[in-house]
């Protein structure tokens, strides 16, 4: 057995309110200006971040954009309406230049609120080109109710465009029926097209939108679950470290702390069994600092991970943990049963029963008191593994069940789909039991 480390598999379990995962802030501005055109030639690419730096002032300011195109067209009807262009394709020339500059104004100066009431800004704008219709003006900046048109198919329900339709082809049927016989090819028909173009133009360009706002929202979401992914994986290996230190330190300072004890008090008779004592404190000593520089050492990420193949400790280690049990003064017994056919557990089931087994008599040495004496008995069979760790002394006093010991023995045992009884005995002591099925050893 030469494995290194064994990664424990992370419970699945949604995040508690402590274990919130805080992305890295990110606008929704931002998400739509990232460059999607990456690979693409650089013509391409510079007209993409034109565009893009279009889109971002207008969404800074839109105020000034929207003044800016609503001077524009007011200043090409006046254009219009001052050079007397109108007259060339006007059905009745000789109207009252204020009614044509009025007109004039109706079907312009609406478009300042195009984008936040489409609509409305539509309707007021079919009432003057109804006016333009009937009076035979004929003026060209009716076209521009084609601007609100295209903003309610992007961004009002799809059955407003009926409403649409009806308020841009009525001043036209209107006008049609006002001065026959060519208005139907003159008004009608460029209305009906240019009024389909614009409202596919306008699907085109929301649905191209939605698109990619769902996808920037697919990915934002693919981000958060991969943060909380890793804070998970953190968490887990935090009290994986976390309960293999505890086992560690907790089970050879209770062993170093008997050892100093026994060697204080032969100290004075039998000098040489204080040195014995001394020689199995050092020792003890350097074995833990052995096993939790191993611990420890996957916290390092200056460098990579070294190549050390200590095994983790397991059913065969059981007999050295006994000895380092009895030299801190603890007499304990241990019986070790096999069902014939049965084949060794995997390696982190072994590594559970051994921390168990060390947890448990470690439990004993701090808490059973003098004259305790403590039983082992390990029995395994083809469907299951199972531990007693029994404290045999009358009088030791029992250990907090709510303590890290007795919970890092439930967290390894519920690893592996296992159970784990602790308590008092009738008459006296503490009983641990453990069992696990024969089940294959979670992957990392």
């Amino acid at each position: 057995m030469n494995t290194t480390y064994e990664h424990e598999l992370p419970f699945a379990r949604p995040l508690y309110e402590d274990e919130q995962v805080t992305p890295a802030p990110r606008s929704e501005a931002g998400a739509r200006d990232q460059d999607w055109s990456t690979g693409a030639p650089a013509l391409t690419r510079k007209i993409q971040r034109l565009l893009q730096r279009v889109r971002a002032f207008d969404r800074h300011r839109p105020l000034v954009w929207d003044l800016l195109l609503t001077a524009f067209f007011v200043t090409a009807a006046l254009i219009d309406y001052g050079e007397g262009g109108w007259q060339t394709i006007a059905h009745n020339a000789d109207l009252p230049d204020r009614l044509v500059l009025s007109m004039s104004f109706g079907l312009s100066v609406p478009l300042l609120w195009r984008r936040r009431h489409p609509l409305p800004v539509l309707t007021a704008m079919a009432l003057v080109a109804l006016a333009n219709s009937l009076t035979g003006a004929v003026l060209q900046a009716a076209l521009l109710q084609l601007f609100p048109v295209f903003h309610i198919a992007l961004r009002l329900p799809l059955k407003t465009l009926w409403w649409a339709a009806a308020l841009m082809m009525g001043p036209s049927v209107a006008g049609a029926l006002r001065f026959p016989p060519d208005g139907w090819s003159e008004q009608v028909v460029p209305a009906v097209w240019a009024f389909t173009m614009v409202t596919l133009l306008g699907i085109a360009v929301r649905t191209r939108r939605d698109y990619t706002e769902a996808l920037v929202d697919r990915a934002r979401r693919l981000e958060t679950e991969r943060d909380q992914q890793a804070q998970l994986a953190a968490a887990a290996e935090r009290t994986r470290i976390a309960r293999e230190m505890h086992d560690i330190i907790g089970h050879n300072l209770s062993v170093i702390t008997g050892l100093a004890d026994g060697g204080r008090y032969a100290a004075a008779k039998s000098p040489e069994r204080a040195a014995q004592a001394l020689q199995a404190i050092s020792t003890t000593s350097r074995t833990a600092l052995a096993e939790l520089r191993r611990v420890l050492g996957v916290l390092r990420e200056d460098e990579p991970p070294s190549a050390d193949l200590t095994p983790q400790p397991a059913l065969t280690d059981l007999d050295q943990l006994m000895d380092g049990v009895r030299a801190a003064g603890l007499p304990v017994r241990m019986t070790v049963s096999r069902h014939p056919g049965s084949v060794p557990p995997g390696p982190g089931q072994q590594l559970t029963v051994y921390r168990v087994v060390q947890e448990a008599l470690t439990n004993t040495l701090k808490h059973a008191g003098p004259g305790a004496t403590a039983e082992v008995d390990v029995t395994y069979t083809p469907q299951a593994i199972s531990a007693t760790i029994t404290d045999t002394s009358s009088t030791a006093p029992s250990p907090a069940p709510e303590g890290r010991g007795i919970t890092g023995m439930r967290e390894r045992t519920a690893l592996y789909e296992g159970t784990l009884e602790a308590g008092a005995r009738p008459s006296g002591g503490w009983r641990i039991h453990l069992h696990l099925p024969r089940n294959e050893d979670p992957e990392p």
